[in-house]
């Protein structure tokens, strides 16, 4: 059987962001098309930011699905670590704030900026 590497942004036990690969069975279709299940969705949003586009650390409101489709993204978390998505490449943002917990801009959430020469274009896909 094979399976889609789904890369997850969550907020770990002790508040802080980080990821991880979860594997998706693609169990359905026929062996030229291997399809996942159906997963619902709510809407989706487009969005443009320019050379140059840097976020300060934040925590993802509602978990949705972030793909590049143009352009570069780094995602950049508290403990310094980093990982960069370009054209064709996704992950499941979740990094929402924990229940009960006041942001700390040194201890929650990501960041975010745009590499190199052309603007960076993303969908959201919310779930």
């Amino acid at each position: 059987m094979s399976t889609f590497t789904k890369v997850v942004l969550y907020t770990d036990t002790d508040g802080r962001a980080r990821f991880r690969e979860e594997q998706v069975p693609l169990t359905e279709g026929t062996p030229m098309s291997q399809l996942s299940s159906w997963q619902a969705a709510e809407g989706l949003q487009l969005r443009m930011s320019p050379v140059g586009f840097r976020s300060q650390f934040h925590c993802t409101g509602i978990a949705q699905w972030l793909f590049v489709l143009q352009g570069q993204m780094e995602i950049g978390l508290q403990d310094g670590s980093v990982r960069v998505f370009g054209p064709g490449q996704h992950f499941y943002s979740a990094d929402v704030l924990p229940e009960g917990a006041t942001f700390d801009p040194a201890w929650h959430g990501h960041c975010s900026r745009q590499l190199g020469e052309e603007p960076l274009v993303t969908v959201f896909v919310r779930g």
